[in-house]
């Protein structure tokens, strides 16, 4: 049994097990949605978390990847917080990362997904579960993986959000837990996989932390309901302890990142560190080459050599330190990163969520190309899913936004 401290509340539930068969195949989403307080009490009764083993897939740069994200800050106000300065002494600067787009929810998901597929709207979206996430690559190779959110009301809630029960203010929400807003995320095996923030600790404790992490603090910790200076506390409060543990930071890479910038006249660009053992000898350095949200998916897809997901991971920038190791081709996007920027990344184009520039199909996989220079290919599993279609999908470096979006689709108006 695992025992979870939740405030005042000790909830105990039962690790997740499965039989030989293993746990069913087709997710099920909506199962754990009730917001409710006597309904979130009562599930957290019986919510499984499962106790990854301490296996480990070797990297070529890393053995563990950790993402961990704050919210809605310009670049220049993030880089003046005196705690974020001091973490950017432990590691890498990413001095042109970006966010893909507005507002918060759609740059998370494209995070996990290559794509934010139209999303211009936090709200209860749900992607349809033919759509692959990173899990799956991961997955494919035997490599764990598990987020950890701060104030989830129990492992595998899948609602909308989890207020303070004594300040009624907002703790948790679903819109900044990429994984479980893709449907394929939600079988009884993923979810379990899928923690309240106290998970984090046992599972360090007995050092079975999984090997990719996506680490959410509460919506007071990530600065969105209060400010960067907060963010910044909480950051340097939470990463400065664990930057003494052995077992954490041994080839441990850690992306500390905001989904987007808050000055939506500007390009997104928003303030990025790269920390961990796996920077070692690079501590306090710099590093100018163009990187966006997709990056995260393709430095992992590097790192394990995993095949990819066929959208715009396969042509986003692998993070320097790690190319010179997997020998990845890192190219310039000077309409983002130049004086004059004529791409600003700021919106959307037209997809399943969109409802602001028109309506579109998901689309489809490019099931054919490959990573520029590594040849990594597309997932068999995205192929056998969804065929050879024509694809909005190419392995370059830039990708589209509202006002420059695919050949064929509507343009926003808007200017930025």
């Amino acid at each position: 049994m695992n025992t979870l401290a939740m405030g005042a509340l000790a909830v105990t539930g039962a690790v997740a097990s499965w039989g030989p068969s293993g746990p069913p195949a087709q997710p099920q989403p909506d199962v754990n949605t009730a917001t409710a307080t006597a309904s979130v009490y009562a599930a957290q009764a019986t919510a499984a978390t499962d106790a990854h083993d301490s296996s480990y897939v070797p990297g070529q740069s890393f053995c563990r990847f950790i993402t961990i994200w704050l919210e809605n800050t310009d670049y220049d106000k993030a880089a003046g917080d005196p705690n974020l300065a001091w973490l950017a002494q432990k590691g890498i600067t990413l001095e042109n990362y970006f966010g893909v787009t507005h507002p918060s929810e759609p740059n998370y998901v494209s995070a996990v997904g290559g794509d934010n597929f139209g999303m211009d709207n936090d709200d209860f979206n749900q992607i349809d579960s033919n759509v692959s996430t990173v899990t799956a690559l991961l997955e494919a190779r035997g490599i764990s993986w598990g987020t950890y959110q701060e104030d989830m009301p129990y492992t595998g809630y899948e609602g909308f959000s989890w207020l303070n029960q004594s300040s009624h203010k907002n703790d948790y929400v679903r819109k900044h837990n990429p994984p479980m807003i893709y449907n394929e995320n939600t079988t009884p095996e993923r979810l379990s996989y899928q923690k309240n923030f106290t998970q984090f600790y046992a599972d360090l404790k007995d050092e079975q932390l999984p090997q990719w992490m996506f680490i959410t603090p509460n919506m007071t910790d990530d600065g969105h309901d209060s400010s960067v200076t907060v963010a910044g506390a909480w950051s340097r409060r939470f990463l400065e302890p664990l930057m003494q543990n052995e077992y954490f930071m041994k080839d441990t890479l850690i992306l500390l990142t905001f989904d987007e910038n808050e000055s939506e006249s500007q390009v997104n660009r928003v303030y990025s560190l790269l920390l961990g053992g796996a920077v070692q000898g690079k501590e306090g350095s710099k590093d100018a080459n163009y990187y966006n949200h997709y990056s995260e998916i393709a430095t992992v897809e590097a790192n394990w050599h995993l095949n990819t997901l066929g959208r715009w991971d396969v042509g986003a920038n692998v993070f320097q330190t790690v190319a010179e190791k997997t020998g990845d081709v890192v190219r310039e996007n000077t309409a983002v990163t130049g004086s004059n920027p004529t791409i600003f990344q700021n919106s959307s184009y037209a997809g399943p969520f969109n409802t602001d520039v028109g309506k579109a199909p998901y689309p489809a996989p490019n099931v054919n190309i490959v990573s520029p220079k590594t040849g990594r290919t597309v997932l068999p599993a995205i192929r056998r899913t969804w065929g050879n279609k024509p694809s909005i999908y190419n392995n370059g470096v830039v990708i589209p936004d509202g006002q420059h979006p695919p050949a064929g689709y509507a343009v926003n108006t808007v200017d930025n």
